[in-house]
């Protein structure tokens, strides 16, 4: 586990202040924030449709947003709940973190942040 700094808490409240502003009953309920190794920094809300299992996690959509403005080099995730508190990614969100940034942080609790191979040991590896 690794200490706390003033840039992630600032992450947090990115977090907070998406879910704040675009929380709507039965579409966003999770809000993401994530620093790059650049210092810039990408909110999203996750999406979920009223039909089916079609949900889309604020992590995956925080990712994606990074990967189009080409600034893949990812150091810090967290997703919070809409009442503002930090929650822990689901699996997939584990698995996909630790595909596109193996050495990522992740804050898990409000002062808690590990790497997401603590989150995510013996991770499947495929061998081509």
């Amino acid at each position: 586990m690794s200490p706390i700094e003033l840039k992630d808490k600032e992450l947090i409240e990115n977090a907070r202040s998406i879910i704040n502003k675009r929380f709507k009953e039965d579409f966003h309920h999770v809000g993401a924030a994530l620093r790059t190794k650049s210092g810039k920094v990408f909110s999203s809300v996750h999406l979920e449709a009223y039909v089916g299992r079609v949900a889309v996690c604020a992590e995956a959509i925080a990712i994606g947003m990074a990967a189009a403005a080409g600034d893949t080099e990812l150091e810090t995730i967290v997703a919070v709940d809409r009442k503002g508190r930090v929650v822990p990614p689901c699996g997939m969100c584990r698995e996909l973190i630790s595909d596109y940034a193996p050495g990522c942080k992740v804050i898990i609790a409000e002062g808690e942040i590990v790497t997401i191979s603590q989150l995510l040991p013996r991770k499947y590896q495929r061998r081509d």
